[in-house]
Parts: structure tokens; sequence; C-alpha cells
């Protein structure tokens, strides 16, 4: 049998099988549902916050604090989506922006986002940064209006490119006459503020919310409204749905990791032809999003803790005895060097190295070293190889070396 064959036998199955699915989409990332329970407090807060801005007052500039899956950006979305509606019933001059600072990883890509956001078309290079952005003025205080600038993983900006670009947009109301601007901070990093300047720091954190992760029970109230819409009746066994809570609870909370898990589980459910989604589709489905899960985090982790895991990930290599936070910042200030990027102080990546241990990346163990005191001593909890083929992706890591050193090891060695 030759493989269109194959396929055909795979869709035909698909198609003429029964699906437990009503919606999947419920399941993703980027669903905004109508009701987010366990985030009225979160959800009030902004709405306060942002209410101004319908009486064609500024409101205060805002940040958005939590770990992943905690629900800040559907929350935001939430709130702004309501606030949008609202002031087209009542026609307030309002008009809302919201970029993802790790997509649009630049400050001309996120200015021309704005610009696109106002009707003004800008080449997609060729463009001084300064130009863009003052026809950005321009065509803002043209249109008399409140625009609220909205950056999710804001911190992903200032981490590569600095804050510049926050500075200027936090500033930017004394340059207009007719318009006024407010911007939301959307962030994962709960450091962030230590890598801006402290204007920029008062500016932008004008007002803060904070997101807790959620428990077992609230991550099983989300998945149970989620599951009725996701899935047909009967087809969810409650001790699926509970396993399902408890481990994404364990995972620090994150209904983005329940949500995933819900979904694989019923996919594996589906391609079966089950009937209903047991327990052991939640195991089996944990068991495959695992190792994504740990490529989707190297990838995502901000640049100077890719950099310090990097000093580890070379030290391991040069098989260094004893890898200590000293050495480790030593070497990540020669990576900083290469790339062009000030580096953080070594109180601050202490910081990173602990919440690098957090995550299970790393692996920090206190040890006595006799009349010289307790030091603590690091090594990685995955895989060199794990490392090397998630940063071989991002080009600014990829050809990396380490300058000056008694040893030479790069990502791009090929005898690992």
């Amino acid at each position: 049998m030759d493989e269109a064959d194959l396929l055909d036998q795979v869709f035909e199955r698909f198609l003429s099988g029964n699906s437990i699915f009503q919606d999947r989409e419920v399941l993703r990332h980027d669903y905004v549902p109508d009701i987010l329970p366990h985030r009225e407090k979160q959800i009030q807060c902004i709405g306060q916050i942002c209410a101004p801005v319908l009486r064609g007052a500024r409101c205060s500039n805002l940040l958005v604090y939590g770990k992943t899956g905690t629900g800040k950006t559907a929350v935001v979305k939430y709130v702004l989506g309501k606030l949008s509606r609202r002031a087209i019933e009542i026609k307030a001059p309002i008009e809302i922006c919201y970029m993802n600072c790790r997509v649009l990883s630049t400050e001309y890509r996120i200015l021309s986002k704005l610009c696109t956001s106002l009707g003004v078309a800008i080449p997609f290079t060729g463009l001084a940064v300064g130009e863009v952005f003052d026809r950005f003025k321009t065509a803002l205080d043209s249109r008399k209006t409140l625009l609220v600038v909205v950056l999710d993983e804001v911190d992903a900006l200032a981490e590569i490119r600095g804050d510049t670009l926050l500075y200027e947009l936090t500033r930017i109301n004394a340059a207009l006459n007719h318009s006024k601007v407010s911007v939301v901070g959307i962030s994962n990093n709960l450091g962030f503020k230590e890598l801006l300047d402290p204007r920029v720091m008062s500016s932008l954190s004008e007002e803060e919310v904070v997101f807790r992760p959620y428990d077992a029970s609230e991550l099983r109230d989300i998945l149970l409204d989620r599951a009725r819409l996701a899935f047909h009746k009967c087809v969810l066994f409650d001790g699926a749905l509970g396993l399902c809570a408890a481990l994404a609870a364990a995972e620090h909370g994150d209904a983005r990791r329940a949500l995933d898990l819900l979904r694989v589980a019923g996919e594996l459910s589906e391609r079966e032809g089950s009937e209903a989604i047991t327990e052991n589709h939640i195991r089996r489905a944990e068991r495959r999003i695992e190792h994504d899960r740990i490529n989707e985090v190297l990838e995502n982790l901000p640049l100077h803790s890719k950099l310090t895991l990097c000093s580890v990930y070379f030290l391991s290599r040069a098989k260094v005895d004893c890898i200590i936070t000293g050495n480790i910042y030593e070497l990540y200030c020669r990576l900083c060097d290469e790339i062009g990027l000030t580096p953080l102080t070594q109180r601050r990546v202490s910081s990173l190295i602990n919440e690098l241990d957090v995550m299970g990346l790393l692996n920090t163990r206190i040890v006595s070293m006799g009349r010289y005191g307790r030091t603590k001593r690091i090594h990685l909890s995955i895989a060199h190889s794990i490392v090397k083929r998630a940063f071989m992706k991002d080009d600014r890591l990829s050809g990396m070396t380490c300058p000056n050193m008694r040893f030479s090891t790069t990502f791009t060695e090929r005898n690992h």
C-alpha cells in the first residue's frame, strides 16, 4: 500500500468516526471565554484603572505581572474588549492596539504595527526608527483619540532591545496636542522592572496588578467550563478531569498546561476511537507534552536567562569540576560582550539561576567548603543535546563561542 492510500485511510477513518469534540478551539491558548473563573478581582481592578478613557481622560499606565498560564492576557483582552464595545455605544474616541513583543521583536515592527492600526502604511523595511515614530505621532494626533497600547510579553522587548521604545511611549503625551496614549504592559518575568531605567519604571508602572497561580480546585472549575464547550456530553470522566487539574496545579498552577493536557488527551482518545477520555489518556498526554514543553520553555526564555543557561552548558561541556555562581557570572559577562549586550549584576544573575532551578532546567545544591564557608554548586538538569538543539534555532546564540577561556566550545561543534 502506497503513502497516498495510507493517508486516504487515515482521513476516511477520521471523517467516518464519531468525534468527541464539539469545538476543540475553546481549549486553545488564544481563546477568550465569556466567563473567566477566579479572576473577578483582577477584572474589576483593571476595569477600574481603564474606565477613565470612557470620559475622555487618559488612564494610568498599567503593568500586569504573573507566571505563564495565570490568565493575564485573557483578562486584559476581556476587559479591553468590553471597554471597546462600550466606547462604540457611547461614541467615545478610543482605540486599542494589542501586540505580542516576542512576535514583534523589534522597535521597527512594533511601531509599524502601531502605524497600521491608525491606517498609516509603513514599508517592511527601509525607514529609520525615528522616522516611523514621527509618522506615528503625526497620525495619532490627527485622529484626536485615546490610544491604549497593550504590550504583551513586554519583558522580551526590554531584554532584547532595551527600554528606549518604552521610554518614548511613556513620554509621548508631552508631544501630543489632541490625542493621548496609555500603555498596558504584560510580563511573565517578576524581575522585569530591574531591567528598566528608573524613569521608565516609574512611568510604566503607575499601577500594577499581580496574578497569582491557580490552585487545583480553581483549575478544575476552569477545565469544567471549557470541557462543556469543547466536548460532547458524557465523554469526560470526573477522574480524568480531576487528574488533569492536579497535574497542572503541581506545575505552578498553569492553566495553559491544564488546557493542553485536556486537548491532547481528547485527541488521543479520538484517534483510538474511544468513547470517553480516561485517566490513562491524561497520563499519556502528559508524557507526550513533557518533551515539547521543555523545548518550548528553552526557546521562550528571556535572553539573559538563555545566556545564563548557556554559561552552565559551556562550563559543563568543558568538564569544569565545580560550577558555581562566580564562574557562571564570569562566563556570562563574556558572552554578553560577544553579542554586544550589557550584563546584569551578579546578584540578578544569581536570581536567574534560582529561577532556572525552579523551572527544572538547572539543579542547585548548597555544599560546605569547610573553613571556606558554603557555596552553591550548579549543574544542568537536562541533556546537553536538548539545550544545543533549542538554542541552535536562536540566531544570536547559534554560533556563540567562549572567548578568552581556557577551553573552547560552540553550539556548532559536530562531535558532542
